[in-house]
Parts: C-alpha cells; structure tokens; sequence
C-alpha cells in the first residue's frame, strides 16, 4: 500500500500555497515594485526636487526619479525620505544589494520611519533571509501611527510576519506565533482571500483539519478555481483518506489547470490508495515530465513496487539514494524491494542501517525483523521486533515473526503463546501459515 502519511508531507509542501511574498511580487510589474510607495512616507516637509522624483516615480519613470534623488542626495545624504525613495527606485529595477542599502540608511536616519522598516523587511524576506527581516517587520509593527495609511501598511507587516512564522520547508516555524500575526493584522483591515488561506493552511499545520476544511471550502464558495484551496482541501481528504472525494475535486480542477504538477501528483496518490491502475501510467508521465523532482520519482518507485515491479522500482530508489545516501525512508524503500527480490542478506543491511539512522522508523524494524528471520538470526529478529513494539501494535505478521525466533531458539513455552497470538488473529488469512503454527504448536507440546 502506498504510504499515504509519507506523502500526503510531500505533497502539502510540493502544492502548499504561495507566500505573501511571492503573492505580493506577481501583483507588481515584473515582480519588482515594492509594497510601500512614497506616497505612503511620513508627512515631513520635502523639498522640490525629492517632489519632482515622487512625481516620476508615480509614472515609473525610474531612471527620471533616481537622476533627480542622486543628485539630491549627493548634498543632502541625511534626507530619510529621499533615501525611502531612491531604495524604492533601486528595488523596482531589482537592484536589490542597492535597495537594501538605501533603506538601511533611511532606518538609521530615522528609526521611526515605518515605511523604511516594513519595505527593508519585505526586501529582505522576499531574498529569503527571514532573520534579517523578522526584526525589520517587527519594528514597523511597534512604531506609532502617522498618517492615515499607517493602520494598512501595519498590517502588511503583521500579515509578512505571519508567513515568516508559519511552518515551512526546512523550518519548524510557529503556528501559534503566526495565527497571532495573522489575527493582529485582521484587527488593522479586512480579511482577504489571502488571509483565509494562510489561516487555512496555520489550522491544518496545527492539525486542526476541521478548522482548516472550512477556511479551505469559504475561499472555494467564492472562488471555485482558487488553486491553492482546492490543493489545500485535498491535502485534507487525503489525510482523511476521503479518497472518493478528492479524487472528484482534482479531476474536476485538472480540467481546468491541465498539466498542474502539483495536483497531478495529489491525484495520482489518491489513484494509487483506491488501488486504481490509473496511477501508474499517470505517474509515469508524470516522471517523464519530471525526471529530476525527487517527490514524483519517489511516488512512482512506491507505486511501481505495489505493482509487483521491485526492478524497475529499486532502479529509481537507486538514483535517489545516489544523492540521499543516509535518508531512512529512501532505504527503507530500497530494502523492501531487496526482500522482494529474495536478496536478504542485501536487504538485511540496508535495513539495519535504516533503524540506526530512525531509531524510530517502524517499517524499518518491521522489515529488520523480517531479513532477520530470513538469515538465520532469531536473536536479530528478537530485538527488532521489541523495538516496532514501542511504536505501533502487533499484528499477524508480526505474531508469526515472534513465535519463529523463539521457536529457533528452542524457547518452547514463548514460541507456543505467539504461534497460538498469530492463529487468533490470522483468522483464516493466511492458510499456509496457519497450517504451519498448528503442526508447530502439536510438535512443541509433545
């Protein structure tokens, strides 16, 4: 069975919704203008010519602005305002080196400048250096109100913070923290759509699905095409194992979105758990589209494996252990094609080296437990199985595993009380090894 739990993580960060950062820059020309305009600068007398550049600068007359304030700045290098502005002229040329420079002059000069502190932070955040911009933004969130475009640019700073804060790839993050930024950037202006998915996705992070299903479903009331709800929505019935239904939603957004990566990928996971021989061919293309997206490749190798091919499977896990060597997951996958392939002795190293690298890694020590039996090495066996039973439940597999070590070490009384566990649960599963408990259970008694 695919490992639905595994890659409903990969998937949330393969489809997660853009930042606000990301957001913010397609809604510019070019992705270059800053959030924060001179207009929006504090209310402090300005000369004729810092006015004649915010004039060209209102009609993206860049290079008009910057020779004016390059001129300006030359006799007058204190002027906060002018240097806001030749920062934001630097920034919507994507000269960011001299835009962050700028700014962090404006800040020194005057640290109460909001604008200075929440367009450094934006910048900052949008170079991915969050530990630079986290104390910009928090700054332009405590300076006092000028103006009144001040309530609105403090909420551009909660909101930029909320996504500074969140859970993200590499990065633990805090949800709390983020919802609290959010909730503080609601109290300063409306919600937006955007507000809704970032609340949707802080919900589902913390595991609050129910919360997070509804967000999820009012940014689809009112956009049905919202991409990143309906990958939001489906990452949940995924976790919900609502397969039916997410599959129902991705089919009906591919229509729309065809060649979506993301969504393909979701589609092909919830194929794959109804077992439907779909998944495969849609993976594959999928690969063929992707050769070089670890995710995908991943997914197909699992798939392929289910499908009863361990070669062509373990030739994917090869590549991708090729650059992961020590990732526990990717062995793991490698040592069970290496169990169906016969080749235990193989597999019985890998494994164990999977359960030293995640002592916590329960299909390790399940399948440890197994190539043990299989080399002759009940000891082995013993311990693997006593370290799965620290994570997760016993079961039939588990129960015959059990009672053959203890059988192997002539530990009779043990080997009977796991043989007799395995045939209580096995209830007619599987007939060939409930033959096997029985005569070894007749034999042991004698």
């Amino acid at each position: 069975m695919l490992h639905i739990a595994y890659f409903v993580l990969l998937l949330a960060l393969l489809s997660g919704g853009a930042s606000s950062f990301s957001q913010e820059s397609s809604s510019n020309p070019e992705g270059l203008v800053p959030a924060v305009t001179p207009s929006d600068a504090a209310a402090i007398p300005v000369s004729e010519q810092v006015t004649a550049a915010e004039a060209a600068i209102a009609n993206s007359d860049w290079k008009a602005a910057e020779a004016k304030l390059t001129v300006w700045l030359a006799t007058h290098p204190g002027d906060a305002r002018a240097l806001f502005d030749a920062g934001y002229v630097a920034d919507a040329q994507n000269r960011l080196d001299d835009a962050e420079g700028l700014y962090r002059r404006a800040v020194e000069v005057n640290p109460q400048s909001l604008e200075a502190h929440l367009s450094l932070g934006l910048l900052l955040a949008r170079q991915n250096k969050p530990a630079e911009a986290h104390p910009e933004l928090a700054a332009a969130t405590t300076i006092p109100d000028r103006g009144e475009a001040a309530p609105a640019l403090k909420a551009r700073a909660w909101r930029a913070l909320a996504e500074l804060d969140r859970p993200s790839l590499g990065s633990h993050g805090d949800t709390k923290a983020a919802s609290n930024d959010l909730l503080e950037a609601l109290k300063l202006s409306p919600e937006t759509p955007a507000d809704t998915l970032l609340a949707a996705n802080l919900a589902d992070q913390a595991g609050q699905y129910e919360a997070a299903e509804a967000a999820y479903r009012r940014v689809l009331a009112k956009d049905k095409e919202s991409r990143p709800a309906i990958a939001g929505l489906a990452h949940l019935l995924i976790i919900k194992k609502q397969f039916p239904e997410a599959e129902t939603l991705l089919r009906s957004a591919l229509e729309q979105s065809q060649g979506d990566t993301a969504l393909t990928a979701q589609l092909a996971t919830v194929l794959a758990a109804q077992d439907k021989a779909e998944a495969l061919p849609l993976l594959q293309k999928l690969h063929e589209a992707h050769p070089d997206d670890a995710t995908i490749t991943r997914m197909l190798a699992e798939v392929l494996a289910e499908a009863g091919d361990a070669v062509g499977s373990d030739r994917l896990y090869a590549g991708l252990l090729a650059t992961a060597a020590n990732s526990p997951d990717l062995l793991v996958g490698h040592g069970q094609n290496l169990v169906r392939q016969g080749q235990y002795a193989e597999a019985f190293a890998t494994f164990d080296k999977a359960t030293q690298l995640d002592p916590a890694s329960v299909d390790g020590w399940s399948g440890l437990a197994f190539a043990a039996s299989h080399t002759n090495q009940p000891s082995v066996t013993l311990r693997a199985l006593t370290m799965r039973s620290k994570y997760v439940p016993e079961n039939s597999s588990t129960y015959f595993l059990w009672a053959g070590a203890y059988d192997s070490l002539h530990q009779k009384k043990e080997a009977i009380a796991y043989y007799q566990h395995f045939l209580d649960s096995a209830s007619g599963k599987y007939p060939n090894q409930e033959w096997q408990a029985r005569q070894r259970i007749e034999l042991l008694r004698r």
